[in-house]
């Protein structure tokens, strides 16, 4: 092949032609998207394939048979030069504003499945390629009208790689669900379409229509006409080459330049003796050859291992990784990289046969001789796997049934793949039925074992040599056991090694054990067992009760509302404002805004140590970083060295000469592209010198050791005499302990920020943040300019959750001082890791509480002292004492005393995450009710209900904010919720499962919330132009709390009070603008789960001003006309020069109250720790709601992340703090496969809230605050005792509790 013959690549992106002569092959086709072409709805947030936001449709045709194939693709893992003759469709190709949008991106609006929007491009192009292949199924019946062939298990696991934050998933699974051809409209949640109690036949006419059989995706015909040849593209640099047969691979190979260049071998071929996977075949394509019904020539019991093989296949990552993804690139990456592969390890358990080229030289090898080789080098290619054709052993003896028996297993953090396991298993074996003595025997067994904290897959031969010939009793599995705990131990350093190695003998003994004490069923030659497949030769039938098989993962929700046309729009569960943008990929967000002429790019290098001088800065030598232009430090600051301030303290844009901790900023790296950037502070080579510098704090216990605190600004006071309530105790409990960890924000939009130099030295910042007032001050300090210099904007966050608040005015800040440095552009868009790394999360905890108590459960004395990590800087630390104790005084403790310290560490600097302090002493409180009732031996519900409020003791704890008797709702809802959700029913039927289940239990939990909020001063600015269209501003941030939504009803309602001809159609005449600090001034900051109610209040005294003002002017028109249309009167408004432009800064009235209880019912699996979630019923009483849909979902997302911090997500460190667990594939937040299986929320309103922003109430943050009762339910489900005596609380990790007792059991 003649290697210097320069080709192009041609391919369509949503239909639009595209050819390119020469590009660097490293180039992504999500970097040629984002920076090429329009269309930005690919967005980047992890940069590795984990999350789902930059998905899109490849379609590829097959020349040979004449069809197109059409499947997802992660557009960040996929190289431009692999797309030639490709079709790409991405959100905008789907729908748009131009063309029309498409019901997909409809529905997800009208459902309410949009917030803060970043991941639903992503979703909705998962779901439109599941509808396309779905359709294409001639095999499947016609749907009925506006659905598809769909199913409903298909839709839910359509977006089931797809990461959402912000929604909790339910509306988003809705939405998918509505276009289900075996969906019950019933089950569909709450929507802007219908209400209850309607027809199925109103609903679906209120659907957007669906059309099956009309196809918006047409595969271009240009592309049809291109002919497949092997591609040569390249830059200066490096090339790119496509070989099309082995001979022009060996030839490239040849080439030491090209040491690293693979080939395609993209065939399957089936015989009578197995199943050879080219090594080149996509996962995705590999299942399906698996799996195909069809498989002529095998036995049934081939055939059901060939199924069982692909069934595990498809808990591999997510369906767009296993797209692209080859079989022989996972075992290539398991042999040289160590990838903890499950393809190898359930491969090995089959005798898989491997065909590998060196050279000229090709050679067979088992699956396990290839992974037992040093790791290959870039010239071996794997050719193929052959995956043999397994079947019953024949035996002549009658006295012996010879069987196969074959299972596959996982453990990790999501049922549905998309997470790397803790141990993955594959259990292949010959079983005996004996007649006499009766019993199973095993014979040619082949265990295997991976992901457990090995370099590779491996056979536990030991257990397999013990076991052969053995006639299976609880002795014998008792000994293998025993045996496989001495072979299955992780390496050090392997997080969690206790579990894995628990799995190991969980598994072991769930495979094995069914053949001990199960009832034994030879009925049709097949063994009938309650969890295992087992396979037999003459059998016709296949028993499987659900080892592989998924099950519906929403199988229901429940929302109810109370509707009130008082405020009218107000209140009105109106559709949030921008989300049919955000669903085409159209809603701009800071990274979309098209770069500036010479726009320069930046990325930081921060600390590797916790403390040390730095000496100097250089790049690894050797490299030669591309495109740097310069590398900013603190000496380049040309005013103050501030990287934010706020009324509790400063922090550093870049250290000095001493860092104070991991993570903190050292320099900016500015380069011509963002890759660039990136790749120069990765080579970059801090010195550092840790000579007589004093040792670095790394833990709250140094801290004390060393008097290492912040003084705090203010100091809740204590309750009571906490001296004499432990003297009037019964029972004592003293010195217990609760350890708490971190919790990444994980928005879906890192950090980002842009920052263009304009005149006379002023600068215009476009920021991703929360608090655009504090970065415009902490700006115009850097530069040492007024303020009057600054200006900074902000349209809408890709998710916040407080990591956007004081975290993101650094990143702004660095880019101004670069622009104005330069005097160019510079933006920055930070990198998952590096945004991980440096973000600090959640404030990790130590706490140490006494309580006493009576012998009837009444408290009389608690008392808490509580370490928090503050880290190195004080960022918000000082609030959090008061959030703290707000959620604590939940409970009448009686006395209450509290001892808080904000330490201060050598480690990054902990912000505000929703629910800051909140979530964690809501936590405490129930950590203190379990386990005075195990003390008791009480029902833990008993003791809850014996020390809630008495409106009497709320007054002792909340002082004014406990309001009137009235306004104390938490016992009418406590009641309301035991009925609602059937409480003490529930609790029966959980007693009653677990005494007939050995090795699964569950458990319910009912927890109440007392919750105090504080609103913040607001501004607000409502101007109405010419045509009458209005405008408005505000210093609340939107990111996807849906605060411009209820501004605009507010808006409309307070204007509509002029009440002329169309007053009442005021919403869609009003647009909410970004948030601009030259032009609303005093915005403050959006948090606190309040500004969307101060911002309408806001708003609605500037609507009063303007209706005053055009009153009398209606009037005067009036005696004139009989009717006014309101066009007219704002037409006559600005001829009479009416002030059409009213700004108001809204000052609370401080302390309103929040009260919310809910239950939530937990499954255990004792076995392997699997926990599931299968009903959480949430009452929240939030007054008059401004509007219910964007309240539901805030509710309901809030507690999805909670279930994240209690549950799932582990925020690991090295031994200097450094964060290491900094990506998608070692931090996991919940999808859609860990959510409640039934999720019902009411939202209730008393009526005794006139007092707030029409009887409204703020909320959302704290919804955090449920999370507790899962862990409750999980620790009824268990032994509080027995979790107690393991030390579970001690735990630094989050998600300790119920999930770390069954995985050390």
């Amino acid at each position: 092949m003649d290697t210097t013959t320069k080709q192009r690549l041609v391919f369509a992106v949503n239909g639009q032609r595209f050819e390119v002569y020469s590009i660097d092959p490293s180039t992504t086709l999500l970097e040629f998207l984002r920076s090429q072409t329009p269309f930005k709805s690919v967005k980047l947030s992890c940069g590795e394939g984990g999350c789902g936001a930059c998905i899109v449709l490849l379609s590829k045709y097959d020349h040979v048979h004449n069809k197109v194939e059409d499947f997802t693709v992660s557009s960040c893992l996929t190289f431009l030069c692999s797309i030639n003759g490709c079709s790409i469709i991405t959100a905008e190709g789907i729908g748009n504003t131009k063309d029309g949008f498409h019901p997909i991106q409809q529905r997800f609006s009208g459902f309410h499945a949009s917030q803060c929007g970043f991941c639903t491009p992503g979703m909705c192009v998962s779901l439109y390629a599941s509808l396309v292949n779905a359709d294409k199924m001639n095999n499947r019946a016609e749907p009925s009208p506006g659905f598809s062939k769909l199913t409903v298990s298909e839709a839910e696991k359509s977006i089931a790689g797809n990461l959402c934050q912000c929604t909790g998933y339910r509306p988003i699974v809705d939405a998918c669900k509505s276009f289900a051809t075996d969906v019950d409209m019933e089950d569909l949640g709450f929507n802007s379409y219908w209400r209850k109690g309607e027809s199925n036949e109103v609903k679906l006419s209120r659907l957007p229509p669906y059309n099956c059989n009309y196809v918006t995706r047409v595969f271009p015909e240009f592309l049809k006409k291109e002919t497949a040849v092997g591609l040569n593209l390249g830059s200066e640099r490096y090339h790119w080459y496509s070989p099309v047969s082995l001979k022009e691979l060996q030839g490239l190979l040849q080439m030491e330049a090209n040491g690293g260049t693979s080939m395609k071998i993209i065939v399957v071929r089936k015989d009578s003796t197995g199943i050879e996977i080219g090594a080149a075949v996509m996962i995705s394509k590999a299942i399906e050859a698996l799996k195909e019904e069809n498989q002529g020539g095998f036995s049934k019991e081939a055939k059901l291992v060939f199924k069982k093989i692909g069934d595990h296949m498809d808990k591999i990552a997510s369906k767009f990784i296993r797209n692209s993804g080859s079989v022989g690139g996972n075992l290539m990456m398991a042999q040289r990289k160590h990838f903890p592969s499950d393809i190898a390890t359930i491969l090995l358990s089959v005798d898989t046969i491997l065909e590998i080229m060196t050279g000229e030289r090709r050679l067979k090898l088992t699956l396990e001789e290839f992974l037992g080789r040093p790791p290959l080098d870039s010239k071996t290619v794997l050719l193929s796997i052959k995956i043999p054709c397994w079947e019953s052993s024949r035996v002549v003896s009658s006295d012996a049934c010879n069987k196969l028996l074959f299972e596959t297993y996982r453990a990790a953090p999501r049922p549905l793949g998309n997470a790397l396991p803790y141990l993955n298993v594959a259990f292949l074996a010959q079983v005996s039925l004996c007649k006499n003595p009766t019993g199973f025997m095993l014979k040619n067994c082949r265990f295997a074992f991976g992901a457990y904290g090995t370099k590779r897959s491996v056979r536990v031969k030991e257990v397999e040599e013990f076991l052969y010939g053995k006639l299976l009793s609880f002795g014998v599995l008792y000994d293998a056991i025993k045996l496989l705990e001495t072979l299955v131990i992780p390496e050090d350093g392997t997080s969690s090694p206790a579990y894995r190695s628990s799995l190991a003998v969980g598994f072991l003994f769930e495979f094995l054990s069914p053949l001990i004490d199960s009832p034994i069923d030879f009925s049709d030659g097949l063994v009938n067992r309650y969890n295992r497949t087992l396979l037999s030769k003459n059998s016709n039938q296949q028993h499987d009760l659900g080892q592989i098989e998924f099950p519906t993962l929403l199988s229901s929700s429940r929302q109810v509302i109370q509707l009130n046309k008082e405020y009218h729009p107000v209140g009105e569960p109106t559709i949030k404002t921008g989300a049919i943008l955000q669903a085409s990929g159209e809603a701009v967000y800071i990274d979309d805004i098209p770069s500036p002429k010479d726009c320069l790019y930046g990325a930081f290098i921060y600390s590797l140590e916790p403390r040390a001088r730095v000496k100097g800065i250089k790049f690894n030598p050797g490299s030669s970083p591309k495109g740097v232009i310069a590398l900013i430090t603190s000496k380049d600051i040309p005013g103050l060295n501030l990287g934010s301030k706020t009324v509790f303290g400063t922090e550093l844009l870049y250290a000095d000469d001493l860092t104070e901790g991991v993570g903190q900023r050292i320099a900016f790296v500015v380069a011509d592209t963002q890759k660039n950037a990136n790749i120069a502070a990765d080579l970059a080579v801090v010195d550092y010198d840790k000579e007589n510098t004093e040792p670095p704090i790394l833990s709250v216990e140094e801290a004390v050791e060393r008097s290492s605190f912040y003084a705090p600004l203010f100091y809740p006071e204590q309750f009571g005499d906490f001296s004499k309530g432990m003297a009037e105790a019964d029972h004592r409990i003293l010195n217990s302990q609760i350890k708490l960890g971190s919790q990444y924000y994980f928005y879906m939009e890192t950090q980002t920020a842009l920052a263009v130099p304009d005149e006379d030295n002023c600068m215009e910042v476009y920021s991703s943040i929360q608090c655009p007032e504090f970065a415009h001050d902490t700006i115009a300090r850097c530069l040492g300019v007024p303020a009057h210099n600054v200006r900074v904007k902000t349209r809408r966050l890709g998710g916040g959750f407080g990591g956007k608040a004081v975290k993101s005015i650094a990143v702004a800040s660095a880019c101004a001082v670069a622009a104005y440095k330069l005097n160019r552009p510079v933006r920055i868009y930070m990198d998952r890791k590096t945004d991980m790394i440096m973000s600090g999360g959640r404030h990790p905890m130590k706490i140490t509480y006494n309580v006493g108590f009576k012998s009837t459960g009444k408290i009389t004395a608690l008392k808490l002292d509580i370490l928090i990590d503050s880290g190195m800087f004080v960022d918000v630390s000082p609030i959090l004492s008061d959030h703290m104790l707000g959620s604590l005084k939940k409970y009448d403790w009686g006395a209450l005393s509290f001892d808080i310290k904000l330490c201060k560490t050598n480690l990054p600097s902990r912000a505000a995450m929703r629910a800051p302090g909140d979530v964690q002493t809501s936590y405490i409180a129930e950590v203190v009710i379990e386990h005075i009732a195990s003390t008791l031996s009480m029902d833990v519900d008993s003791i809850r209900n014996i020390n809630l409020h008495t409106h009497n003791s709320l007054n002792l704890f909340f002082a004014s904010a406990a309001g009137e008797p009235l306004e104390y709702t938490l016992p009418s809802i406590w009641d309301k919720l035991a009925s609602t959700s059937s409480f003490y029913h529930r609790t029966e039927m959980v007693k009653e499962f677990n005494r007939c289940h050995k090795w699964k239990k569950r458990g319910i939990s009912r927890v109440p919330i007392v919750h105090e909020v504080k609103m913040r001063s607001t501004p607000g600015k409502v101007s109405i132009l010419r045509d009458g269209s209005i405008v408005v501003e505000v210093g609340g941030i939107e990111m996807g709390q849906g605060l411009w939504t209820k501004v605009k009803q507010m808006t409309a309602y307070g204007l509509g009070l002029v009440k002329c001809g169309g007053t009442q159609d005021l919403l869609e005449k009003v647009r909410v603008i970004e948030a601009d600090t030259l032009s609303v001034i005093q915005g403050g900051m959006t948090a606190g789960s309040t500004t969307s109610e101060s911002s309408c209040e806001a708003v609605r005294l500037c609507c009063k001003v303007l209706v005053e003002r055009l009153v009398p002017l209606k009037q005067r028109l009036m005696e004139q006309i009989r009717s006014l249309e309101w066009e007219t009167l704002i037409l006559e408004a600005y001829r009479n020069s009416v002030n059409l432009s009213a700004s108001s800064l809204y000052v609370p009235n401080f302390s309103t109250m929040h009260y919310l209880n809910y239950a939530a019912a937990v499954e255990v699996n004792l076995i392997t720790g699997e926990t599931t979630i299968l009903q959480t019923d949430i009452i929240y009483d939030c007054g008059e709601s401004l509007n219910p849909a964007v309240d539901l979902g805030q509710i309901e997302g809030a507690y999805v992340q909670g279930i994240g911090f209690f549950m799932l997500e582990e925020y690991n460190t090295n031994s200097d703090g450094l964060v290491i667990t900094n990506n998608t594939w070692t931090y996991k937040i919940p999808t859609v496969d860990t959510i409640p299986k039934q999720f019902n929320v009411e939202i209730f309103n008393s009526g005794n809230h006139k007092n707030r922003v029409l009887s409204s109430k703020g909320k959302f943050g704290f919804f955090f605050l449920h999370v507790p009762s899962f862990w409750g339910a999980a620790i009824n489900a268990s032994s509080f005792s027995s979790l107690c005596n393991k030390s579970s609380y001690k735990r630094s990790q989050t998600a300790t509790c119920f999930v770390e007792w069954p995985k050390r059991g």
